[in-house]
């Protein structure tokens, strides 16, 4: 009986650990989100379901942006998306250019600059 571990029990098969993203059907990570959220110190406490909501908002806020981007770059006969994409996608919008009014540079200066790097 050398090697006989399981005393009559049938061995299982071990169900492996499911992250916050894969259960929440996310892309974005709500571990990340969360370790932020507390690192942060934006709140005492923090709900469990708060890094998920977060994660979800941050990942639709994100498939929108780049669907608005895309059809830009396929409006220009490209391939690839740049960030000039992105800036005439977020101008052209109402409602994403008053979210982001005060956080990215309207002018051609900033990506001028990026690109000398």
């Amino acid at each position: 009986m050398s090697g006989d571990r399981g005393h009559g029990h049938s061995r299982r098969p071990r169900r492996h650990g499911m992250s916050r993203s894969r259960r929440a059907e996310l892309q974005f990570p709500v571990s990340r989100v969360d370790r932020l959220l507390r690192e942060g110190c934006y709140a005492h406490r923090l709900s469990s379901s708060t890094p998920v909501f977060l994660a979800g908002i941050l990942e639709y806020l994100t498939s929108n942006i780049l669907e608005l981007a895309g059809q830009e770059a396929r409006n220009s006969h490209k391939m690839r998306i740049t960030p000039e994409h992105v800036q005439k996608a977020l101008g052209n919008n109402q409602y994403l250019s008053q979210l982001f009014e005060n956080t990215y540079s309207r002018g051609g200066d900033g990506v001028a600059q990026a690109r000398k790097w």
